[in-house]
């Protein structure tokens, strides 16, 4: 059977803005390899910096919300697998799907579990210590109900596999764990790094819309780069990243050798000039993209739990992890001083890299369950009866408030 995929996105992708925008295109990439023919919706503005996706041949078609419209376009188009970018997107296509195309595999792709990030968001700004309890909130409670209306959830992190099952008691049969696929670093991959004595300064670089990234920030200026000044004073601390607002450009201090140079033209470049990535995340959720990005550039980092976790299983990290100012400053020193320390940091990024996100251990395995599940929609979706429930009690209720807009509009 010829597959007829429509990726719904949240937004344009940016791969080189932000995580989740890499792994987009690793998805579409991936679903390309099988010959699939692949539409990406979206109703998001186009932007300057989004990639064009119809340079691989996929078709770009802009879509409304609470717009009947849609209906029309994916019932004509008839596909066969339905991605669902983030779980807000479900909330608004997936009844609509649901009643349009009843027989299309509806695949959800969580990116993070937002819950997880905003309860941990909540619990660092009341300097709060976080507790599971904190996830029974109204963000949970949506994207649960969103997991559970669909077929398969793709998650980034075996963390997040786990709460699923065991905090919110989710049939394992829903979820499917699926981290970013790289291709390997390979030998010519490395005898091209720049070696530690042609390296300097420390990096952050993250989209500046996503909160944990403005924090870290913060918290870099505030807390950690002042110890590290002390110990290491011709040092620099470069700051990257997509859409800095005022108040992140207005932290770049020269005289502090703190530098803020917003979006960078080539995240591997200088990422790869510099000697030590410093991502001190005090929250978060899924993997984090920049982390994968230093390892794939032969950068050691130093980040906080909460940044590797889930990334590196039981091997060693690719650098240190700290979870307090003078500990984070302290392992960032040592490791900008010490060329042993660094270069078996380096290698470890390598054995995390092969041996957790090469692509090929995962593909076909991903691809074989995607048809074992289609094949057998049926049964599939019987084993979910709550699911069921929500999405009858869902299309009820969202069916006839986005008619209701869509009227007030009109």
């Amino acid at each position: 059977m010829q597959q007829q995929l429509l990726i719904i996105g949240f937004v344009w992708p940016e791969p080189n803005s932000s995580g989740a925008g890499t792994r987009m295109l690793q998805l579409i990439e991936l679903f390309l390899k099988q010959g699939w023919n692949i539409t990406f919706a979206s109703a998001a503005s186009d932007s300057e910096f989004m990639f064009d996706v119809t340079s691989l041949g996929v078709e770009k078609v802009a879509i409304a919300i609470n717009d009947s419209g849609f209906d029309d376009f994916v019932k004509a188009l008839n596909p066969t697998i339905v991605l669902f970018d983030r779980f807000m997107v479900e909330e608004q296509f997936g009844w609509r799907i649901a009643e349009q195309c009843p027989n299309a595999l509806r695949v959800l792709d969580t990116i993070d579990l937002h819950s997880l990030r905003i309860a941990r968001q909540k619990a660092t700004k009341e300097q709060a210590e976080f507790h599971l309890d904190d996830l029974f909130s109204d963000t949970a409670k949506r994207e649960i109900a969103s997991i559970l209306r669909c077929d398969i959830s793709l998650l980034i992190s075996e963390v997040e596999m786990e709460l699923l099952q065991k905090h919110y008691k989710i049939d394992g049969g829903l979820l499917y764990y699926l981290p970013f696929l790289v291709d390997a670093i390979d030998q010519e991959t490395i005898q091209s790094w720049l070696a530690f004595d042609e390296r300097k300064d420390f990096i952050f670089i993250g989209n500046f819309l996503h909160e944990p990234n403005w924090n870290a920030v913060q918290y870099l200026k505030e807390s950690i780069w002042p110890l590290i000044r002390k110990e290491l004073p011709e040092a620099s601390m470069q700051i990257y990243g997509a859409y800095p607002s005022q108040k992140v450009l207005q932290l770049h201090n020269a005289k502090d050798r703190f530098l803020v140079f917003g979006r960078a033209k080539n995240a591997f470049e200088v990422v790869s000039k510099a000697r030590v990535v410093l991502a001190p995340l005090r929250f978060g959720a899924g993997a984090k993209g920049k982390l994968i990005e230093a390892m794939q550039c032969g950068t050691p980092s130093v980040t906080t739990a909460v940044g590797a976790e889930s990334m590196n299983g039981d091997l060693a990290w690719s650098g240190s992890i700290a979870d307090d100012p003078a500990a984070i400053a302290k392992t960032a020193a040592q490791l900008y001083q010490d060329v042993n320390l660094w270069q078996q940091s380096q290698q470890n990024g390598v054995a995390i890299v092969n041996q957790r996100y090469e692509k090929s251990l995962f593909e076909s395995d991903f691809i074989a369950w995607i048809l074992s599940i289609q094949r057998n929609l049926a049964p599939h979706r019987n084993a979910n009866f709550m699911g069921a429930i929500l999405l009858h009690h869902t299309t009820a209720s969202t069916k006839y408030m986005s008619r209701w807009i869509e009227a007030k509009n009109k």
